[in-house]
């Protein structure tokens, strides 16, 4: 069957948005193709920096006919309905229509059926729409035309079943029109005067690699990486794992050449993630290492052509640029390390952290007095060491080093501090305070670090929220979700015995009385805020949402869990407990109870909370539940504070009979009301107790 092969060529596209791009032209395409009635067999696209490429197989020559029926008037409507129809439909007069009996009466019916029309004919305005509806990030103008895209467009090659496309795309202004082409080209600085006639697929992908282009991004990623390790290892050394930048480097080339180069030795004692960060960032260099993991003094390098005189000049003038960026990182390291990390601690008044939260030296200041509060909470943690480390933690925002490279904030930290002398656990702590960054970042574990990182998030979080700057929707401009993870991680890895509310209050406390929002209020939505973020945590671990909030409670100011760890454990158990026939009967007759209580409250306009009278206990059924309960309660509660949640659990299961034997036998509203009453009463003590352990009313299922 006919193939389909599109390419839309162009300048060079960003490499972080190619991929998506591919993806992208193939969704349209092939939504479009499916709308206008055409199956395919295949299709797949591809990207290089300046092209990108389509092929679909097995398309459909012709499109199908298509039959329509359209409902009309009743037979015998008014003539005003009837012509109303068959202007709607497109027909001159009724003799084009048929009527039919429905069952419901008769209607007459609008047959009408529209032949199928050749491919190649529905194919060009399918292309232009979806290069107009193309989702770029970001678009330009360019020369007088009127049409946006992410960069100048030189052609577009439309090819179906052998043959060029006719037609051709508006790019407005005086450019005008752009026409469709067969032919495409090749390598910009390797083949720069080809011209590839491109008839179907193959002949295209071959001509271009003839051309100095390989157009599989895949293709291209595994040769960088296969070429990269074996040029690093002439040398002895291996890359260094960088998948980002992997990807990055396959964006940038057609025609991928692997070099390596070297570093002056001068620049080996600064610090390796600096000479990383400066050949990452700025000149998309691989780092190398040697057989112990040690940062090696090469460098490799893709180019994205081939020399005559085997890459040396590409090489040299790689190396003297790189030279010239680790002068200016040596520099910075030298001029850092001449000032102390608490010298510049008063700078850190000149950099605000918020408008209404103050500059980040007030900050730090908050951040010393919760981290050596909170030290008290992590075994082996050093107040003082906690306070030290809060207090520098800042400190190398406003070194030269982090003003030129911001992604190593804390890192630099570290090395400053270690150079003073400050011990490890307070330079680690400066370097971890900002970690965990995500779900597969590492969590801090050292006593310390754990202290000031809980300190840091914990303090911008009850900043924000006072404030009323919360998330909404999917934007969080200030990252509170990923904070409320991270004290999540920090908390239940390290299984840290923390009450949150009282956390929440003294961090509140440190921000001042000027805040907009009261502690209280503070402390209960970041609760509901915490709990949404732990279902997130614990999804991956099969738990249920329900159960988070059945034992989190955040709704409730009493009773309400806000020890994560415990909580993990109630929840846990609680998970058991339902799984059982026990709390699954249990959990029925909750909904039960509760059920019958509330109508017959709002019925009678009153409540039934009020414990029952023992002496209007009429049937054995009513009396044993009612001891039940108060047995179940007098058990549970002791072993609930006592985090023994498995007996806990146990002593709600003793329910289950006496409450199955009060359904079967009780009748609940009886003929006299007092009885009624008391009745009422002792059924809305079955959730009243169980809610003392979880609230039940929030488990779904």
């Amino acid at each position: 069957m006919p193939q389909l092969l599109i390419e839309l060529f162009s300048e060079d596209i960003p490499a972080r948005m190619q991929a998506r791009a591919a993806e992208d032209l193939q969704r349209l395409i092939t939504t479009k193709l499916a709308a206008a009635g055409l199956e395919i067999g295949s299709s797949q696209a591809h990207s290089t920096p300046r092209r990108l490429a389509l092929v679909v197989e097995g398309l459909a020559a012709r499109t199908a006919d298509v039959k329509e029926e359209r409902k009309g008037p009743r037979a015998g409507s008014p003539e005003q309905a009837v012509a109303g129809f068959l202007r709607g439909a497109g027909l001159a007069s009724l003799d084009q229509c048929e009527q039919r009996d429905t069952g419901k009466g008769v209607f007459w019916f609008a047959v009408t059926e529209k032949p199928g029309r050749d491919t190649a004919e529905v194919l060009p305005g399918l292309i232009n729409e979806t290069i107009r509806e193309f989702p770029w990030p970001k678009s330009m103008r360019w020369a007088t035309g009127a049409f946006r895209w992410v960069r100048p467009i030189h052609h577009i090659l439309a090819v179906f079943d052998g043959k060029l496309l006719e037609g051709s795309f508006d790019l407005g202004g005086k450019v005008g029109m752009m026409t469709f082409t067969d032919r495409t080209r090749g390598h910009r600085f390797l083949s720069p005067d080809s011209v590839i006639p491109a008839g179907n697929f193959d002949a295209y992908r071959d001509g271009l690699r003839d051309a100095h282009v390989v157009l599989s991004r895949d293709e291209r990623r595994a040769k960088i990486a296969a070429d990269a390790a074996e040029v690093a290892g002439s040398h002895g050394l291996v890359v260094a794992p960088d998948e980002g930048l992997l990807d990055e480097v396959t964006g940038l080339v057609e025609w991928p050449v692997v070099l390596s180069g070297a570093i002056d030795q001068q620049f080996m004692d600064v610090p390796p993630e600096v000479l990383t960060t400066s050949m990452r960032t700025h000149q998309k260099y691989f780092a190398t290492t040697d057989a112990t993991g040690k940062l090696a003094p090469r460098f490799v390098v893709v180019a994205n052509t081939t020399t005559s005189d085997g890459g040396a000049a590409v090489i040299a003038g790689n190396e003297r640029v790189l030279r010239a960026r680790l002068s200016d990182a040596k520099f910075f390291w030298d001029q850092d390390r001449k000032v102390k990390l608490e010298e510049r601690v008063p700078s850190l008044d000149a950099v605000t952290f918020h408008a209404r939260l103050g500059t980040v030296a007030e900050k730090v200041s908050r951040m010393e007095t919760l981290a050596a509060e909170l030290a008290a909470f992590i075994p082996g943690a050093d107040a003082d060491q906690a306070r030290l480390a809060a207090r520098l933690a800042k400190a190398d925002l406003v070194t030269g080093m982090v003003g030129e490279f911001p992604e190593l904030q804390g890192v630099m930290g570290r090395y400053y501090a270690l150079g003073e002398g400050l011990g490890a656990p307070v330079a680690d702590a400066i370097a971890e305070h900002y970690k965990p960054l995500g779900p597969t970042d590492r969590c801090p574990t050292a006593p310390v670090s754990v202290a000031v990182a809980l300190a840091d998030k914990l303090d911008t979080l009850v900043g924000f929220f006072a404030i009323d700057e919360k998330p909404t929707g999917s934007k969080d401009p200030y990252a509170l979700r990923r904070a409320a993870l991270g004290v999540i991680r920090l908390i239940v890895e390290n299984g840290l015995r923390l009450e949150l509310t009282k956390v929440f209050a003294l961090a509140h406390k440190l921000q001042g009385a000027d805040k907009l929002i009261p502690a209280y209020d503070v402390g209960g939505q970041l609760l509901d805020f915490f709990a949404d973020r732990l279902k997130v945590v614990l999804r991956d671990r099969g738990v249920r949402h329900d159960l988070v909030d059945a034992v989190f409670a955040p709704g409730s100011r009493e009773g309400g869990e806000d020890d994560l760890v415990r909580l993990l454990a109630r929840v846990e158990a609680l998970q058991g407990f339902l799984g059982s026939d026990d709390g699954a009967n249990l959990l029925v007759a909750y909904r039960r109870a509760s059920n019958i209580v509330r109508i017959e409250e709002k019925k009678d306009g009153r409540t039934y909370g009020d414990a029952p009278e023992a002496g209007l206990l009429e049937l054995a059924e009513e009396e044993t539940l009612f001891k039940s309960l108060a047995a179940a309660e007098k058990n549970a509660v002791p072993l609930l504070a006592a985090e023994d949640f498995a007996g806990c659990m146990g002593a709600l299961a003793a329910l289950r009979a006496p409450v199955d034997a009060f359904f079967d036998k009780v009748t609940v509203n009886a003929d006299q009301p007092p009885l009624r009453v008391n009745r009422l009463r002792l059924l809305s003590q079955i959730p009243a107790t169980l809610n003392r352990i979880a609230d039940f009313s929030r488990i779904e299922g």
